[in-house]
């Protein structure tokens, strides 16, 4: 019986030691998801307002940096 608490103690301690350090590598693990699914969304972000500003231009008909262009229609109005 004095062997088995012998050996019981430091069983307990290396299957703690072991428990927290398969903690730390999941904690790690789920941190590289969490990082890796920003970064995607912030491409997500980035590419959706690309598009949008495209087509805010293209309706415009404005080039990026530059002010819209006069048109036919854009008469000076005056009131009554």
């Amino acid at each position: 019986m004095l062997q088995f608490k012998s050996i019981g103690t430091p069983l307990v301690v290396l299957l703690a030691v072991l428990t927290m350090t398969g903690c730390e590598q999941a904690e790690k693990s789920a941190q590289q998801v969490l990082d890796q699914a920003a970064e995607s969304a912030k491409q997500a972000i980035d590419q959706t307002n690309k598009a949008a500003q495209q087509a805010l231009n293209d309706t415009l008909g404005t080039e990026p940096g530059k002010p819209p262009r006069q048109g036919a229609d854009d008469k000076p109005t005056q009131d009554i």
